[in-house]
């Protein structure tokens, strides 16, 4: 807990608007609970002695001036120049590297630099900086299209992490031809004036086709592939161990009708519902989550290499999954007609949603029908040609649950962003053929909202055990976000106090939804606030409006989960206040645990949404000159982002593609506006565009407007016009020079 605690002390000193502040103040803006005011304390005092925060004058706390060396990971820009990320945090942030300084370092590598002072900003020191040594490699393989340029032979890397192109010296090693999808070793890296080079170590296959792309992602993002034969020998040996014995002590509710609801390509079903009602005023949901701790014991090799996996990945048309799909999408997945062991949360509620009790087992179910998210939109609508009886009451029972609580929910402050996802339609070869806005009907919410009851659940009874685990929080927005955020709305129209909260937040969203401003200002408000991680810091969930979260309602995917399932077995065998905490997870593990699996499930993200990127990309390059609709999602100095809402992906439209007209960004009024016409462009804008160029590689689509906003040239406007202002001018340049003599 102090490692999280001195983590989170970190960071919200690095802030931008940080202010000095005493240490028990600085707690309070935190948000960090009176029952870790001690654990609070001790952290501060650690950072105190190691010389990572330093108290002044006035009892407040500052972090450390830049020093004569600083030790990060530098982080290129596509410009040239580039940033060192310090390790550890300092007052004035990250270093500007200017390009001529960059000697040869590459995005990811840990660098030692020099800071020289540049002047002031504001009063405040401004620093520039010189790397003086790479001390390890961050990137010593890329992944790229090879191209012949000239006489020379180029890969040009995928993304935007690493820019410049690596020189192949001997092509015909690997029999690799143009427009093949490799992967380069470095070997020699580049400095100021030279390009790096390498060798092709593999070749994928024809860049653009689903199965090289799919490697290249894979690669790209270091995703782990196959399972050993050790590892698939113990789920073969738990399924079988499973086949042999019976209930296993259980509950046995396999004649209680349960379903489950997931999209239809959904292969490992980790959550069933249950519910019943007693009389008109109270209803027992049960919530049976996949017990996969029964079958993955903690520190075997499965549960190592899950671990280190952190989560499964899922990607278009493929799934790297946590663990062996014997197990993920057989003896754990709650398919229908099998019997399955389960860990079971009910929670009675009153008949406005309020939570009335909650209990907890171990259980053996067998799921009455498995639905997809459309069958029970069908069903809760009316059609249920094809259902039982028993199952239609069941989903539309659920239905009126789901909504009592989810308006407890809301106005307890929970908040829901309207930001539509993608769905891709892909053919036999893995092409990208067509997308359309996934599904979002109301079976999507109903289970949500049982997951993050059944979530809250559990949390709240380990935090009655008052042990420590790994939690999924949500901190408070940062302020200067807020204030960000705030002057956004502003400019679109609408008006937010000072402090933003939930509450204001909420009627925000209420206010653009239906207006052309809505997109924009979800996009806004999900950017204001930080992510949702891993942790055991006890700060609850802003987003959720939750006091007491944790992740447990996805094991089979999420090792966050596995680990809160082993816990809750040791509450269920009565043993949960008579552990030391070594016997499920060592302390000092959590924080590292937590920022482990964070990492993972930000990784697998960004795979999944650079490999949409890609194969939309791709669909995209045979249909230039085609036109979307487009909404503006941003506003630069060099151009404006325009988001195409039917593919998912942002094109980049040039000032000069606007009009005949002189462009330029106001960023205080957040609007592209033409120096003679005063016509301007602003975020929420529809614009119709046609599709201009495609790089697949860099990720970048460019726009155009369909129809210019200035078709004809302006007539300049001179502040002195014709020969009177030249008359003018030329007089008053007289009498500065009598004024002179």
């Amino acid at each position: 807990m102090i490692e999280a605690l001195k983590k989170q002390i970190l960071k919200y000193m690095s802030r931008r608007d940080y202010v000095p502040t005493p240490p028990d103040k600085m707690r309070k803006a935190m948000s960090v609970p009176e029952n870790l005011e001690y654990e609070f304390e001790d952290a501060f005092k650690e950072l105190r002695e190691s010389g990572k925060l330093v108290v002044g004058s006035g009892n407040v706390a500052r972090l450390p001036a830049m020093g004569g060396r600083v030790k990060g990971t530098f982080q290129a820009n596509p410009k040239g120049f580039g940033f060192v990320i310090p390790d550890e945090a300092n007052r004035y942030g990250d270093l500007f590297i200017p390009t001529e300084n960059r000697a040869n370092a590459m995005s990811g590598d840990k660098v030692i630099a020099k800071p020289m002072k540049r002047g002031r900003r504001q009063g405040e020191i401004r620093y520039a900086g010189i790397i003086v040594k790479v001390l390890e490699r961050g990137t010593k393989r890329v992944v790229g299209n090879l191209r012949k340029v000239g006489d020379e032979w180029q890969v040009m890397p995928d993304g935007s992490d690493y820019v410049d192109p690596v020189i192949i010296d001997d092509v015909g090693a690997k029999n690799a031809r143009e427009n093949d999808k490799v992967v380069v070793d470095i070997i020699v890296y580049p400095t100021f004036t030279e390009l790096a080079r390498g060798a092709i170590v593999e070749v994928l296959g024809r860049a653009g086709q689903y199965d090289a792309e799919i490697k290249a992602t894979i690669e790209q993002y270091d995703l782990p592939e196959e399972f050993t034969e050790e590892h698939l020998d113990q789920a073969r040996d738990a399924a079988a161990k499973f086949a042999e014995t019976a209930d296993g002590g259980r509950e046995d509710i396999t004649d209680t009708v349960l379903v489950t609801i997931d999209p239809p390509d959904a292969r490992d079903f980790d959550d069933a519902i249950s519910l019943k009602r007693l009389g008109d005023e109270t209803w027992v949901l049960g919530i049976h989550i996949a017990d996969v701790s029964t079958f993955v014991g903690m520190d075997s090799p499965l549960d190592v290499e899950a671990k280190e996996r952190g989560n499964s990945v899922y990607l278009p048309g493929k799934v790297i999954p946590m663990l062996p799909e014997i197990l993920s999408n057989g003896i754990c997945s709650l398919q229908p007609g099998q019997k399955r062991y389960a860990k079971s949360v009910y929670v009675t509620y009153d008949r406005d949603g309020n939570v009335q009790g909650r209990e907890f087992a171990n259980s053996l179910i067998e799921s009455s029908e498995r639905l997809t998210y459309e069958q029970a939109d069908k069903i809760i609508k009316g059609d249920t040609c094809g259902f039982s009886a028993e199952v239609v009451a069941l989903v539309k029972d659920m239905e009126v649950l789901a909504r009592a609580i989810e308006a407890r929910r809301k106005k307890a402050g929970m908040l829901h962003l309207d930001l539509p996802e993608t769905e891709l339609e892909l053919n036999e070869e893995g092409q990208v053929v067509d997308a359309h806005p996934a599904d979002d009907s109301y079976p999507h919410t109903i289970i949500e909202m049982f997951m993050v009851e059944a979530n809250e659940a559990v949390a709240s009874l380990l935090d009655r055990f008052d042990v420590p685990f790994i939690r999924r929080i949500h901190p408070d927005p940062e302020p200067a976000k807020a204030k960000e955020l705030s002057r956004f709305v502003k400019i679109c129209g609408f008006k937010l106090p000072k402090k933003l909260d939930r509450s204001e937040m909420q009627d925000l969203l209420e206010a653009v939804k239906g207006t052309s401003y809505e997109f924009a200002i979800n996009m806004h408000v999900l950017r204001s606030l930080q992510k949702a991680e891993y942790s055991p810091l006890h700060i609850g969930h802003f987003a959720l409006a939750s006091k007491h979260y944790c992740h447990f309602t996805s094991p089979i995917r999420r090792y966050a989960d596995l680990t809160v399932h082993r816990l809750l077995q040791c509450y269920l065998e009565n043993r949960l206040n008579q552990i030391g905490l070594e016997e499920v997870l060592p302390p000092g593990e959590l924080t590292e645990l937590g920022s482990h699996i964070s990492f993972t499930e930000q990784q697998a993200a960004r795979a999944e949404d650079d490999l949409k990127t890609v194969l939309i990309l791709e669909m995209l390059s045979s249909r230039l000159g085609d036109e979307i609709d487009g909404v503006v999602s941003g506003l630069t100095g060099f151009g404006i982002f325009v988001q195409c809402q039917k593919y998912g992906v942002e094109g980049l439209v040039d000032f000069g593609d606007l009009g005949m007209d002189y462009w330029k960004f106001d960023q205080k009024n957040q609007a592209v506006v033409g120096k003679h016409t005063g016509k301007a462009v602003r975020v929420g804008d529809s614009m119709r565009a046609k599709i201009v160029a495609v790089d697949v590689p860099a990720r970048r689509l460019t726009l155009a407007p369909v129809k210019m906003l200035v078709t004809e040239r302006p007539k300049q406007k001179f502040s002195n016009g014709g020969k009177k202002g030249r008359k003018g001018r030329r007089k008053g340049r007289r009498k500065k020079s009598k004024g002179r003599r």
